[in-house]
């Protein structure tokens, strides 16, 4: 017999969960949900691209040479009886001054005894010719009508006599050529390099006595690099052209030897050959009157020039034309920026075509018009939300800052007031 009592407890829990189940899905929860977040997640600078004639500058360096350098020799020898106050290590000198005598008393002497040999082979020639004539003489004396020969006439002993002569006159010459270089005088405007003999010193033909250089103008070999050579104009010369050296451009030279010291100079000329140990084209600057405290107004120094200091250098290059120039720091791993494009920041491919310590030019990716992010980024991610603001941090600032304009060297000039 069914037990009605035990089936009652079960389909009345059953009945409840059907009800309970009912109500719950005819009336679900209602969730606040929102839509995505329009608020800014960073505050960024940016600046709006512009393209501008951008003046190139190449760097480079070398080191300071003379332009001419010689040893100085003493054709004679001799005991040293002068030595010039400017015969110093350091010492400027002007051509012709005398820097170093030799004792020349021989050479006195030696001059007095070709003068003597000079007279006696004169005289010589005088009594040789007054035979000649003589001969001459008797010879129309006789009546004959014959030509007489050369030894009738004493011609070869006249001849004779004239060669002793100018024997004489080139061991004269000779004697006061010596005689002449008992002095030691400059060859050219320079400056003593190294100071070999000093006074007193006995010496012999063909000893140095210094090493000096000239000092109008001084050269530093210039390495360019391979890719920089398409940006510059070479100063180059041609076989068949007699002009000067075309495209010189301007070079500033700079060096922190002591303090900060700057030279304008040249570029001259471009070497004919590839260095074969860095495979760089090397040119040629030049400085002129390196040396002279007013020569220029950017190269008036305390401590002029030195040869051999190394020095760095700023070429005058091409002018690129409507380019846009971007600042170094908003290049990330050499490859990419991030702009701003309706308030949120797209990562953007770049090719850098040349770029220098502080700005690069750039041949694609970027477009004029376009707001480059030059704040430092960490981990961002293209799409996040920005905010534009000026450099003080003001986020009402008029819109993404324009690029400065640049002087010739590239660099930003301050906007005066009202821009």
């Amino acid at each position: 017999m069914i037990n009605f009592k035990k089936l009652i407890l079960p389909v009345s829990v059953l009945a409840g969960t059907a009800i309970l189940y009912t109500f719950i899905m005819s009336n679900p929860p209602e969730a606040q949900r929102r839509g995505p977040s329009k608020a800014s997640q960073m505050s960024v600078q940016v600046e709006k691209l512009q393209p501008q004639d951008y003046p190139i500058i190449l760097e480079s360096y070398g080191t300071v040479q003379p332009r001419t350098q010689s040893g100085l020799v003493s054709q004679v020898g001799g005991q040293i009886t002068f030595v010039s106050d400017q015969f110093r290590e350091g010492g400027f000198i002007k051509q012709g001054d005398v820097l170093v005598v030799v004792d020349d008393r021989d050479y006195v002497a030696e001059v007095n005894i070709a003068k003597a040999g000079l007279l006696s082979a004169q005289q010589a020639l005088l009594e040789e010719q007054a035979r000649v004539d003589q001969a001459e003489t008797d010879w129309k004396r006789l009546g004959n009508n014959k030509k007489p020969s050369d030894l009738v006439l004493r011609k070869p002993q006249l001849a004779a006599a004239k060669a002793n002569v100018l024997s004489a006159e080139a061991q004269l010459q000779k004697a006061q050529l010596s005689l002449e270089r008992t002095k030691i005088t400059a060859p050219y405007d320079g400056r003593i390099l190294t100071k070999l003999v000093d006074f007193g010193q006995v010496i012999s033909g063909n000893t140095k006595v210094a090493d000096i250089y000239a000092t109008d103008y001084v050269e530093i070999r210039l390495p360019i690099k391979n890719k920089d050579l398409a940006l510059m104009t070479l100063p180059e010369e041609f076989a068949d052209d007699n002009s000067s050296v075309i495209n010189a451009k301007e070079i500033l030279f700079k060096s922190d030897l002591v303090g900060d010291q700057k030279w304008l100079g040249k570029a001259v000329r471009t070497e004919g050959a590839i260095d074969e140990s860095s495979q760089q084209l090397y040119i040629v600057g030049q400085i002129d009157e390196p040396f002279a405290k007013a020569a220029h107004s950017a190269n008036q120094h305390s401590v002029p020039i030195k040869i051999g200091q190394y020095v760095t250098a700023d070429i005058q290059g091409n002018t690129i034309p409507n380019t846009i120039v971007i600042p170094n720091k908003a290049i990330y791993q050499g490859s990419y920026v991030y702009v701003v494009v309706d308030n949120m920041l797209r990562r953007t491919e770049i090719t850098v075509r040349w770029q220098n310590d502080e700005e690069a030019i750039i041949e694609s990716g970027l477009k004029p018009g376009d707001l480059l992010v030059i704040t430092s980024l960490g981990q961002v991610s293209s799409g996040t939300r920005v905010a534009i603001v000026n450099e003080n941090g003001d986020a009402q600032a008029a819109p993404a800052g324009e690029i400065k304009p640049r002087d010739k060297q590239g660099r930003k000039k301050p906007r005066s007031e009202g821009e």
